[in-house]
Parts: structure tokens; sequence; C-alpha cells
């Protein structure tokens, strides 16, 4: 029986799988509280599918993949931010415009050249078909990230919070915000090989508003995020290896279960209190 239980870790394939389902929920996890927070949460989508272009441009110039996804995705939120400053529409709209229109060229780009890389990888992830060098690569990324994060987390409180008082003692917020963005990028591309892009939506998303629901401040947000993307992350690995599924999917239907229970006992208790 204890053979069957730690099966899974007899398996170098699973080994990656484990080392970077860690290494990547730990920077999205901490990241999806600030875009929860912020109103962001359709920016990481809309980064998350405008990668496509710069991933096929990259692999018509014969250059890494991830330089070209990271661009692309910079230029999506570069210019998101720019056509919001220049004009009336709402920020759900521009997102909208901008990331279709960029999906949509990835995808022509894509149908158009001979290539062996396969569309159902960028979307959905190979987090099994990894090497050692797409672990530590995406592990080293995140870690990036996230000593950024920290660095930084009483900026970006503060501009999440009130960024008119950010403002007025003399924060860049605007540039604050570009560098915000930049980081998130890094992010999507580093969860890119083993979240792929549809998923790696879901990753960005979900822990923080999981723990949105169920946390009393900030700090403690964080925490629950973090504990909760990684426990989803370790559990759906290891649950895919039994039920022979893909991880990627596996963890994002985890992580949906926890919303879902979190959301209806929050209802019942309100339903409970309204009663009293």
């Amino acid at each position: 029986m204890l053979d069957l239980i730690l099966s899974p870790f007899e398996y170098t394939f699973m080994q990656k799988a484990f080392l970077i389902s860690i290494g990547i929920a730990i920077p999205m996890s901490v990241i999806s509280c600030y875009l929860i927070l912020k109103g962001w949460a359709l920016m990481g989508d809309a980064i998350s599918h405008a990668i496509l272009p710069g991933i096929v441009i990259s692999y018509i110039f014969g250059i890494a993949l991830s330089i070209g996804a990271f661009f692309a995705g910079l230029f999506c939120a570069l210019t998101s931010g720019y056509i919001k400053n220049n004009s009336k529409l709402k920020n759900d709209s521009i997102l909208g415009i901008v990331f279709s229109g960029m999906f949509a060229l990835g995808l022509i780009l894509y149908l158009k050249i001979e290539t062996d890389i396969h569309l159902d990888h960028i979307l959905f992830g190979n987090i099994l078909g990894l090497s050692w060098n797409d672990v530590i690569s995406s592990i080293a990324l995140g870690i990036v990230c996230s000593l950024f994060i920290y660095f930084q987390r009483f900026d970006l409180m503060l501009n999440i919070f009130d960024s008119q008082h950010a403002t007025a003692i003399g924060f860049n917020v605007k540039k604050l915000n570009y560098i915000f963005l930049a980081i998130l990028s890094l992010i999507i591309v580093a969860s890119l090989k083993s979240t792929g892009i549809i998923l790696g939506i879901a990753m960005l998303i979900i822990p923080g508003s999981i723990s949105y629901l169920i946390s009393k401040n900030f700090f403690e947000m964080m925490k629950f995020s973090l504990f909760i993307s990684i426990c989803s992350s370790l559990i759906g690995v290891y649950i895919s290896f039994f039920i022979d599924s893909a991880p990627a999917p596996t963890i994002v239907l985890i992580l949906a279960s926890i919303f879902i229970i979190c959301f209806l006992k929050k209802i019942k208790l309100k339903t409970i209190k309204s009663s009293l």
C-alpha cells in the first residue's frame, strides 16, 4: 500500500512536475491577490492570450520562445495602458480589443507556418514533458518575480488601496503600474510551458479570489492564496497520476472546487446572520 502511495515520486517526470508546480504556484498566487484587489483580473487574461503571436514570431526567427512571449505580453500591457490614457473606453473594453486582436494574429501566424510545436501544448501546457532546463528556467523567473513583489509590497499595496494618495506623496503610479505589468508578463511566461495560456489564467485569478472570500486583511489574503495554490498544485499533480489526466486541468478543477465550497459556505453564513 505504501509503495502505491509513494509511486508518483519514483518517476523523474513526476518529480519535475511537482517541482515546477510549486515554483509556479508561489508567484502566481501572490500576484493573484494584487490583480483581484486592483480589479485587473482581465489583464492577466489579456496578456496570457496576447503572448501567442510572440511565441510564433520567436519560432520563425529561431529565438527563445519565452523572449517573444514576454515582449508580446509587455506590448499588450503598454498598448492597453496607452489606449486607456488617450480614449474614453473602459478598461475591460480595451483589453478585450487588444488581447482578442493579438490572439487572432497569433492563430493566423501559427496556421501559416510549418511547425512541430503543438498548439495544445501552448494553450494547455505540457507539465509532464518538461526538461530540467525548463524547470530551472521557470523557477528562476518565478523567484525573480516573487522577490520584486516582496520588496515592492508596500508600494504596490498603497497603489492598490489609495493611488491618489500615492501620487500625492510623490510616487510615479503609472511607472509602478507598468513595472507591475512587466512582472505579470514574466510570471505568465514562466508558467507557459507548465500550465499553458488558458489554464494559466485560472492560476492567476482563482487563488486570489478564494482567499479574498475567506480572509480579513491583505496579508492574511496572501497567506491563504499561497497555501491554497501550493496545496492544490501538489494534490492536482498527485491525483492526475492515478486517474491518468493532465495535471494542469486537474489543478484548476481543484481550485475551482475550493472556490465553490468557500463561496457556498460564505453564502450560508450570510444567510444565517441575516436570519438572526
